[in-house]
């Protein structure tokens, strides 16, 4: 990871970014490693906690009465209340302290994934579906503490390498959803369904001791800015749009894609969790890479943003395939298709952070934890928008018109953001070069002007040296 020659390490207080451009260190301090460590922590637990439902959980619930617009309503109600949650933390996150809600979060998150193992034994229909949606909005709220906390943190330690940091986390979040939906599926095939959910529920519970020791505590002023001075930046509104088609399209598999697998291709529930490997693996692997790419190259982003979109777009045409193309459904072909779209994901989701980021201390918001809360807090807010919508959608069309129509309607989502995205950089590259032609056109007629100067003075200021 590159991060080891990232700049000088964050203070611990004030409201200053945390380290300065101009002091390089070779290696991590330890209050770097200790901040990449919790953070480490919290993408790999979390996030094996998060995707153990996508192998069995739709079967389970539709045992249990559920429909399959109920199941993806099960599923999109925990990005719902994570998008409050991540808004409201994202504002007062200075007020309740980084540290404590990141804590907090990493508790409820693992204490209500135990209490999720235990649904099973509830009485079928209405009072399963209930207590499935009260325990995912307490599991949303927890996790969208902790992620929101966790964003600023690595951002305030990191000030000249967030891209590459992140980037670079992706790994154990990738790892998260490796290792969770088989391991998911393995352990319902091999013990029940309360089994996966406790042993990652406790898993999550037993990193909190650690994070206690090691997790720095950063302090700042609130600052004046608002989440809506911030999202009314046109920049910041389309990136916004970006990351909830992008977040749409993830969360529009998790409901469904279990589903038309076993019964197209007929695969034990274990095997259908090692066929969201593709995605994971390839998101896993790119991630880091785009991360590096996007700090050292900056210019480089808006290129990721557009060509990454369009690249999803294309990959969701091909995923079931779309009935038009006339492309037989198979299984190495499906398996192909997220594997490129993990990598097309890790490309246009990286630098989405920095960008907002970047675009905020451009139109004056101050350099600090409170403005980090507000960026962590928008971007989470806007993912949590797309996984809410993304698994109902999903759910909703896969009922009416099949899992290859429905794919294809999640693609179109996802070039209209990026050739959105793709007009808006061309705009903004030619109003720049307009203002490079108007402030050359001045510079000229100033010089002219001077010369004219010069040459009418001339005379008189050579008769005023002949004259001393």
């Amino acid at each position: 990871m590159d991060a080891a020659e990232s700049q000088a390490p964050a203070g611990t207080g004030g409201d200053g970014s945390g380290g300065s451009p101009g002091e390089t260190s070779r290696r991590l301090s330890r209050e770097q490693l200790c901040v990449l460590v919790s953070a480490a922590s919290l993408n790999l637990g979390c996030m094996m906690a998060f995707s153990i439902l996508g192998p069995f959980f739709p079967k389970e619930a539709e045992k249990k009465g559920a429909s399959n617009t109920m199941i993806g309503m099960i599923f999109g109600c925990y990005a719902l209340f994570e998008l409050l949650a991540s808004l409201v933390f994202g504002k007062y996150l200075v007020q309740i302290g980084a540290k404590f809600m990141f804590i907090a979060g990493m508790f409820i998150s693992g204490g209500v994934t135990i209490l999720f193992g235990v649904l099973d034994q509830l009485p079928d229909g209405p009072i399963f579906i209930v207590m499935c949606f009260l325990v995912r909005i307490v599991d949303a709220i927890g996790f969208g503490a902790a992620i929101t906390a966790s964003s600023s943190i690595l951002a305030k330690a990191f000030p000249n390498n967030v891209a590459t940091v992140l980037g670079s986390l992706e790994v154990f979040s990738g790892l998260g959803l490796i290792v969770g939906p088989p391991l998911g599926g393995f352990l319902y095939q091999s013990f029940g369904y309360e089994v996966p959910f406790i042993l990652l529920g406790c898993i999550v519970l037993l990193m909190i001791p650690l994070n206690l020791c090691i997790l720095p505590s950063y302090e700042s002023e609130p600052g004046e800015h608002s989440f809506w001075k911030l999202v009314s930046l046109p920049k910041v509104s389309l990136i916004s749009f970006v990351i909830i088609s992008l977040s749409s399209c993830f969360g529009f598999l998790e409901p469904i894609l279990s589903l038309f697998i076993l019964e197209k291709f007929n695969l034990p529930a274990g095997y259908v969790g090692l066929v969201f490997l593709g995605l994971a693996l390839s998101y896993t692997i790119s991630s880091p890479l785009f991360g590096l790419l996007s700090d050292r190259m900056p210019n480089l982003r808006k290129w990721f943003l557009v060509f990454g979109n369009l690249i999803t777009a294309g990959c969701y045409m091909l995923l079931g395939p779309v009935p038009i193309l006339h492309i037989k459904s198979q299984l190495w072909l499906m398996v192909l298709v997220l594997v490129v779209n993990g990598v097309s994901a890790g490309m246009s989701i990286i630098p989405t952070f920095p960008e907002v980021l970047s675009c905020a201390h451009e139109n004056g918001f101050e350099e600090g934890i409170s403005t980090l809360g507000l960026v962590s807090g928008l971007t989470s807010a806007m993912w949590s928008v797309g996984a809410f919508m993304g698994p109902m959608l999903g759910g909703f069309l896969y009922e009416k018109i099949g899992f290859e129509w429905a794919a294809a309607m999640q693609g179109l989502w996802a070039l209209i953001s990026g050739l959105a995205m793709g007009l808006f950089y061309l705009w903004e590259h030619s109003k720049t070069r307009r203002r490079y032609s108007q402030l050359s056109r001045l510079l000229s007629r100033l010089a002219h002007e001077r010369e004219k100067e010069c040459f009418f003075f001339f005379p008189f200021m050579l008769l005023d040296f002949w004259g001393t």
